[in-house]
C-alpha cells in the first residue's frame, strides 16, 4: 500500500507552523484512523500498523510539532498540550470527516483522552497504547534522562545503537524493525547525524523538582467512546494499578498486557497489529 506525505499549517501563540504527516489508503475509506506517536518520536513509527489498516480504513499520521518533519516551534514553552491538541483538531478538520478512530502512543494517547473527553468529540473508537490518566512521577523523571538531549552520531549504525538502548522496553523488534525506526529518527547536521526532534522538546521535564505526577482522571471519567487499552507488563508509565482502575471507571477500558515488554509496545508485532485492526473492526 502506497503512502504519501502531505502537510498544514498549525497556528500557535507565536505564528503558524508546519505539520507534517504521513496517509495511507483510500481517501474514501468508510473509516479514517489517526494514529499519533510518544513525546520523542514521528509518525512513520506507525508504517507497518498503517499498511496493515490501509486495505480497509485511511490511515494518517502525523509528526507531532518538533518532531519528524513538522517544524520546530520558536518558543520553546509552546510546547504543551493545548497546541498538540489544537493542531490535531486542524488535522481532523482537514481530513473533512465526522468521526476518526485513534490510535495514541504514550503522549499520542494523552492527546487522544483530552480530544475524546471534549463535548461533540469527533474521536469514536480510542486505543490507548501504555498510558494512562495518571503518569508517576518517577517515570517521567526517567523520560527526562534522555528526552532533550542532543546527541551526534558519526553514521547511522551508531545513532541505532542508542535507539537499542534507551528504548529497550519496545520489546523483541527485528534488525529490519530497528533500523527502520533509525532511518526515520535521524536529521542531518553539520556535526553529524542528530536525531529527528527539537531538543526544546524536553525542556517541560528537565528540572526535577518542578515534575508532579500527572493526574487527569476528570478527563478520563469524561470519555464515553469505546477504549482499548495496550500495556507493557514491565511499563513504569502505565503502573498496572492505574491499568486495572481504568478498566473499572470513565468509559471502562478493555485491557490487553503484553509480556516482556515495558514502556511503549512498538506495535510492529504481528499480534499487536492484529488485536488493533480487530478491534477497530469489530464497531
Amino acid at each position: 500500500m502506497e503512502m504519501a506525505s502531505r502537510s498544514f499549517l498549525g497556528l500557535g501563540p507565536h505564528g503558524f507552523h508546519r505539520v507534517g504527516y504521513t496517509e495511507w489508503g483510500d481517501a474514501d475509506a468508510a473509516r479514517t484512523v489517526v494514529c499519533v506517536h510518544g513525546l520523542t518520536r514521528n509518525g512513520r513509527d506507525f508504517d507497518h500498523l498503517a499498511a496493515a489498516l490501509a486495505g480497509e480504513a485511511r490511515v494518517v499520521c502525523p509528526d507531532v510539532a518538533g518532531r519528524g518533519a513538522s517544524d520546530w516551534l520558536p518558543v520553546a514553552e509552546d510546547y504543551g498540550y493545548p497546541q498538540y491538541c489544537a493542531d490535531m483538531a486542524a488535522l481532523i478538520a482537514r481530513l473533512g470527516v465526522a468521526q476518526v478512530d485513534w490510535v495514541g502512543t504514550s503522549m499520542g494517547g494523552l492527546i487522544g483522552m483530552m480530544l475524546a473527553a471534549q463535548p461533540k468529540t469527533p474521536i469514536r473508537r480510542l486505543v490507548l497504547n501504555d498510558v494512562g490518566p495518571f503518569v508517576p512521577k518517577a517515570a517521567l523523571e526517567r523520560l527526562g534522562g534522555y528526552v532533550g538531549k542532543d546527541p551526534r552520531f558519526a553514521d547511522l549504525e551508531g545513532l541505532e545503537a542508542y535507539l537499542r538502548e534507551i528504548y529497550m522496553d519496545f520489546g523483541a523488534l527485528s534488525d529490519d524493525q530497528w533500523r527502520h525506526l533509525a532511518e526515520h529518527s535521524a536529521r542531518q547536521t553539520e556535526a553529524g547525524l542528530g536525531l529527528a526532534y527539537d531538543p526544546a522538546i524536553g525542556v517541560p521535564l528537565a528540572d526535577p523538582e518542578t515534575l508532579e505526577d500527572v493526574d487527569i482522571w476528570p478527563v478520563w471519567d469524561a470519555i464515553t467512546c469505546p477504549v482499548l487499552l495496550l500495556r507493557g507488563r514491565e511499563s513504569d508509565v502505565l503502573p498496572a494499578e492505574v491499568a486495572a482502575e481504568m478498566t473499572g471507571r470513565g468509559p471502562g477500558a478493555d485491557l490487553r498486557n503484553f509480556d516482556s515488554i515495558g514502556h511503549a509496545p512498538a506495535l510492529m508485532d504481528a499480534e499487536q497489529i492484529a488485536l488493533i485492526r480487530q478491534w477497530l473492526k469489530d464497531a
